[in-house]
């Protein structure tokens, strides 16, 4: 299966899971497949190739309290994505993996807003989000434990009112 290619190279692991987090097929079969939760998951593909994948979920309580919309009556997902095949990267896929995705997301689940907490090192995917009209809201401190430490991440939103960026 490509996802576990994927979450088993370093290059990959750098910026989603960890290069000290592996994943075999089994790991991945239970963390992003095998779910009996709200999430909905699905892969990117070309043609010939499955290159990506991503996931989306309307926040629950607890993560909206997390992030501080807790009294927000919205209809909020999130989402989180990445592509797993680095020949594919620095093309623009991404834009429009987060662009369908954020379009999907409003139109046929009538969200008020898209979220997303990458980690603050992650550069190339905050450029991504951002070209795709997301914000950066607020730091996340020590919020997601990566590579035996707990790294510090960016929420950021694109909220239906924006939707005139696309």
């Amino acid at each position: 299966m490509a996802t576990a290619k994927w979450l088993s190279d370093p290059t990959v692991l750098e910026y989603y899971e960890g290069r000290d987090n592996p994943f075999d097929l089994e790991k991945v079969n239970q963390k992003f497949f095998n779910r009996k939760n709200e999430v909905t998951a699905a892969s990117l593909n070309t043609t010939k190739l499955k290159i990506g994948y991503i996931q989306y979920y309307r926040l629950g309580q607890e993560t909206r309290h997390e992030y501080g919309y807790e009294g927000n009556r919205e209809t909020i997902y999130g989402i989180d994505q990445f592509i797993g095949e680095t020949n594919y990267w620095n093309k623009g896929i991404g834009s429009l993996l987060v662009q369908s995705m954020v379009n999907f997301l409003i139109e046929q689940k009538q969200a008020d807003m898209v979220v997303m907490d990458p980690q603050i090192k992650n550069e190339r995917a905050i450029h991504c989000y951002e070209k795709c009209g997301f914000s950066k809201i607020k730091m996340l401190p020590k919020h997601e434990l990566h590579e035996g430490e707990y790294r510090d991440c960016w929420l950021m939103e694109y909220k239906k009112s924006s939707e005139s960026h696309f």
